[in-house]
C-alpha cells in the first residue's frame, strides 16, 4: 500500500509541477504582453504630442498663404502663394521651383476655402456617381448610335 500511496503523490507532485510552469509561463507572456502595450501607447502619444507641436509653431511663424494651385501635370502644378503683401505665381514639379510671376496682392481677399478638400472631393464623387446611376438606368445599347 505505500508503493501506491507514494506512486499517487507523486503523480499529484508531477501534475502541480506542471500547472506551475504553466502558470509561471503564462504570467512571463502577460509581462511581455503588457510591456509591448506600453511601448506602443508612449509612441502614439509621442506622435499626437509632436504633432501638436509641429503645427503650433508653423501656424505663429508662418508668413505665407497658398491662395490656389492647379495640376498640370503628373508631378507638376502651378501655385499662387501669398507672401506679405505679394502674390507669387510658381511652377512645381520635378523637385524645383520656379517663379512664375509677381505681382501685388488684390486689395479683395478671395475668401479662405471654407470647406476642407475632402468635402470638396465628397461632394463632387457623389455628383459624379449620381451622374452615372443616371447614365447606367438608361437601356443602353452598344449597337446602337447616338
Amino acid at each position: 500500500m505505500s508503493v501506491a500511496t507514494s506512486s499517487a503523490q507523486n503523480g499529484s507532485l508531477d501534475a502541480l509541477g506542471n500547472g506551475g510552469e504553466a502558470l509561471v509561463g503564462m504570467a512571463v507572456l502577460g509581462k511581455t504582453a503588457a510591456a509591448l502595450a506600453l511601448v506602443i501607447a508612449i509612441i502614439l502619444i509621442c506622435t499626437a504630442l509632436l504633432k501638436r507641436w509641429s503645427n503650433h509653431t508653423t501656424r505663429h511663424g508662418a508668413h505665407l498663404r497658398i491662395v490656389g494651385s492647379t495640376a498640370v501635370g503628373n508631378r507638376e502644378r502651378i501655385v499662387i502663394v501669398e507672401v506679405e503683401d505679394t502674390w507669387l505665381v510658381v511652377g512645381v514639379g520635378g523637385g524645383r521651383i520656379t517663379k512664375l510671376h509677381e505681382r501685388p496682392a488684390p486689395e479683395e481677399r478671395p475668401p479662405t476655402a471654407s470647406a476642407p478638400p475632402s468635402s470638396r472631393f465628397a461632394r463632387r464623387l457623389s455628383k459624379a456617381l449620381a451622374a452615372g446611376r443616371r447614365d447606367s438606368s438608361a437601356p443602353t445599347d452598344p449597337h446602337q448610335t447616338p
